[in-house]
């Protein structure tokens, strides 16, 4: 005859199962920095992909000169990226054009857009 049947710790079988979901959660990830890093290597190439232009200062001061030389009244600001406190710079990451324009606004009468 076998002894009395003995039941299990009441801390053992939450531990247990614990570590059973754990163990099934980190199989399940297990992947994922493989499918990381493709994703991002593929990120990284089309990134690469697309054309990196930085626009060169001397065009602009080219285009100011010439502007000026034909006593050209340069536009107000007509478009909706411009707040207070900006400077052309800050134009830059939304239109070359904007930026350009605002650098001979800014030449032409010494201020920022209002």
């Amino acid at each position: 005859m076998k002894g009395p049947y003995r039941r299990p710790s009441p801390f053992l079988v939450p531990f247990l199962s614990f570590s059973l979901a754990l163990l099934v959660v980190s199989a399940a990830f297990a992947g994922d920095d493989e499918d990381l890093q493709k994703y991002q290597r593929q990120l990284n190439s089309e990134v690469m992909a697309q054309p990196f232009a930085v626009e060169d200062n001397a065009k602009v001061d080219a285009y100011i000169k010439e502007a000026m030389k034909k006593n050209l009244k340069p536009p107000g600001y007509a478009g909706t990226h411009w707040r207070p406190s900006y400077t052309c710079r800050n134009l830059l990451r939304y239109s070359w054009r904007e930026y350009r324009n605002c650098r001979y606004y800014y030449r032409y009468y010494g201020r920022y857009y209002p």
